[in-house]
C-alpha cells in the first residue's frame, strides 16, 4: 500500500566542497589520502544541520512519511577564480555531498533534486546530475535525476520548485522579486489555461522570505529557502548581502487535517567576526 505523503521538506545551497559550506566534524577525505578539517563556524553550522534533521523534521512531520527536495547548488564547484574550496577536484566535493546526504535520503520516502547555478554545479548542471544519480533521486520523464524544475502535488495543491529567483540590493524591497515571481506564475497559468500553483519554492538567495496572497480558493504562497553556507568573500561586496548575517535552515510544506497547505521555516543565524 502506497504511503500518503502530507509533508515535503525542502533544502538548498549546501555548497559541499566550500570552506564555508557544510562539512561534518570528522572532516572531508580528499583524493590522494589527505583530508580537510572543518573550521569552528562550520562545526557550529553542522550542529544546526543535525538539529534540523534529527529534531525539527520529525517534530513538524509528526513522525509521518515525507518527501525531500534539494533545490539546487549541492556542491560549490570551481567558480569565479575563487580559492574558498577545500578541493578543486569535483569528485572530492561530490563524495562529501553523497556521504552527507545519503542518510537524509535513506530516511525519506521520496527524494527529488533540482539543478542550481551552472557556476557551481557545471554547465547544464552536470555535477548536480552526478550527485543526484548517486543518491538515487527520482527521475523525470527524460531520465534526469536532477531536473531544472519540479512540479509536485500535495493533496489538491500544485507546488513548483525552481532554484533561481531575483535578488535585491535593498532590504526594503526584499519581497519584490519574490512577489513578481509568484505573479508571473499566475500570468503563465492564465495564458495557457493551466492550474496555477498553490505554492512556489525558490532558493539561490540563501535567505528566507515568504510572500502570501489571497486567492479565490484560499491563498498562494511564494517561499524562499535559506541556505547552508557561511558568508563567502563575494557576499561582502554585494549590496543586500554584505550587511546581512548568513541564514541556515530549510522549509516545510504540509497539509493540515482540512487539506489546506501551509509552510513553516527552520532558521538559524550566526555572527562572524
Amino acid at each position: 500500500m502506497k504511503k500518503e505523503i502530507k509533508s515535503i521538506i525542502c533544502i538548498s545551497d549546501t555548497h559541499f566542497g566550500c570552506k564555508m559550506g557544510l562539512c561534518p566534524p570528522t572532516g572531508a577525505p580528499m583524493d590522494g589520502g589527505g583530508g580537510y578539517t572543518p573550521s569552528r563556524p562550520q562545526r557550529v553550522v553542522w550542529e544546526w544541520w543535525r538539529e534540523f534533521w534529527q529534531k525539527w523534521v520529525p517534530m513538524v512531520t509528526e513522525g509521518q512519511p515525507y518527501s525531500v527536495v534539494h533545490n539546487g547548488d549541492v556542491i560549490d564547484g570551481n567558480h569565479h577564480n575563487s580559492t574558498t574550496q577545500f578541493s578543486h577536484d569535483l569528485e572530492d566535493q561530490g563524495n562529501l555531498a553523497v556521504s552527507c546526504m545519503g542518510p537524509i535520503v535513506a530516511n525519506c520516502t521520496n527524494y527529488y533534486h533540482v539543478r542550481g547555478t551552472e557556476a557551481h554545479v557545471g554547465q547544464s548542471g552536470v555535477e548536480e546530475e552526478r550527485v543526484a544519480k548517486r543518491l538515487g533521486a527520482i527521475k523525470n520523464k527524460y531520465g534526469q535525476s536532477a531536473r531544472f524544475d519540479l512540479w509536485l502535488n500535495l493533496g489538491a495543491h500544485r507546488i513548483h520548485f525552481l532554484h533561481h529567483v531575483g535578488t535585491t540590493g535593498s532590504s526594503a524591497h526584499e519581497s519584490s522579486a519574490v512577489n513578481a515571481e509568484l505573479t508571473a506564475e499566475f500570468v503563465e497559468a492564465a495564458r495557457w489555461g493551466t492550474k496555477p500553483p498553490s505554492c512556489i519554492v525558490r532558493s539561490h538567495r540563501h535567505s528566507h522570505i515568504e510572500v502570501r496572497i489571497p486567492t479565490g480558493w484560499g491563498s498562494a504562497t511564494a517561499t524562499v529557502t535559506p541556505g547552508w553556507q557561511l558568508k563567502t568573500p563575494f557576499c561582502y561586496k554585494i549590496a543586500g548581502a554584505r550587511l546581512k548575517p548568513p541564514q541556515f535552515g530549510g522549509v516545510l510544506l504540509r497539509l493540515d487535517k482540512y487539506g489546506e497547505l501551509y509552510t513553516k521555516a527552520f532558521i538559524r543565524s550566526i555572527t562572524q567576526d
